[in-house]
């Protein structure tokens, strides 16, 4: 049984279709965390629906480690959720001191999660690695740049650019976090939001070890889209302002039209194919602004149904120290 006076820190560790990585990316844990004999580890796996053998490679590795604790969703749900249920669990259980997340395709790597744990012994709250170079394909690093600087520009908070889950979490903010509940989470800004210290730490991304990316371009949309409008009413604001701007253009165009018809009649020529392409453009920008306005009641609408988050099949974890192992099979 763990020393009361030793510190804990729990990995949540979000898997989908990993096999190939997840064996090489849990010895060089181990092997990085065996640095720090004076803490307490947990590696919380959470297997995000997968539909290859993650599952199975997650239950041998238990077996042959009993600080690995294993959370399969009864099917896929997405990171940011998978990364919640292992932050609920962790919330739930009040074991762990800190939580860090990480991806675990070895991107991220674990000796520096070992970096932050020095800072957040030195008293910063959280500790989130911001990307000093990053081995990615150029189509990714410049969909990348572009998300964060739309970002900076409409997020009604700071949120650090380059900047992924990737991150050490003090037990404080691990429970202010686990009380946001909205379902399109984007859980850097939900983290931002919380405040309390927060400090980076620049590292270099190493390329990805096997297996293909989880986060292609749809997803890669639907994510930004989580940021902008979950942080931002900026896009609202926008239609407004273009909307002024369009009335005062055209209040200026009927000007000169009377102009032209009063002094000027014989250079007036019947304009046709301005009001056709007129018409076409007012009515492509009315269609994007009720877009934009249909994905904010989208929003309210989901978040109106009050569904759960999540579905657990399965929890296999030891139990904590007040004696309960946790939720099995049910929804959050």
């Amino acid at each position: 049984m763990a020393d009361a006076d030793r510190r804990r820190i729990a990995y949540v560790l979000p898997v989908y279709n990993e096999e190939e990585n997840i064996g090489v990316f849990h010895a060089a844990l181990v092997e990085a965390t065996k640095a720090r004999p004076d803490l307490d580890f947990e590696f919380v796996y959470v297997d995000d629906g997968s539909r290859d053998a993650s599952l199975e490679r997650l239950v041998e590795l238990r077996g042959l480690d009993s600080r690995v604790s294993v959370v399969q969703f009864s099917r896929n749900f997405g990171h940011q959720l998978a990364v919640t249920a292992g932050l609920d669990l962790v919330a739930r259980a009040g074991d762990a001191d800190a939580v860090i997340v990480m991806d675990t395709d070895l991107q991220d790597p674990p000796r520096v999660s070992l970096e932050m744990i020095e800072r957040w012994e030195d008293g910063v709250d959280v500790v989130y690695a911001q990307r000093r170079t990053r081995k990615d394909t150029p189509f990714k690093r410049a969909t990348a740049w572009g998300f964060y600087w739309v970002l900076d520009r409409l997020a009604s908070i700071e949120i650090p650019r380059n900047v992924g889950d990737f991150r050490l979490m003090d037990a404080r903010v691990v429970a202010e976090v686990a009380r946001y509940r909205e379902h399109d989470r984007f859980l850097r800004g939900i983290v931002a939001h919380v405040g309390f210290r927060q400090e980076a730490l620049l590292f270099d991304r190493d390329e990805r070890h096997a297996g293909e990316t989880g986060y292609p371009l749809r997803k890669m949309l639907n994510f930004a889209a989580s940021g902008i409008l979950g942080f931002s009413t900026t896009p609202l604001k926008m239609i407004s302002r273009f909307g002024f701007a369009i009335s005062a253009f055209s209040l200026l165009l009927g000007c000169y039209v009377l102009y032209v018809r009063l002094f000027r009649p014989d250079e007036s020529v019947p304009g046709w194919a301005f009001l056709g392409v007129g018409m076409f453009m007012l009515s492509g920008i009315q269609l994007i602004m009720m877009g934009v306005i249909g994905s904010y009641l989208g929003r309210v609408y989901v978040e109106a149904q009050d569904r759960p988050l999540y579905t657990l099949a399965m929890v296999a974890r030891d139990a904590s120290p007040d004696g309960s192992a946790g939720p099995r099979g049910h929804a959050r």
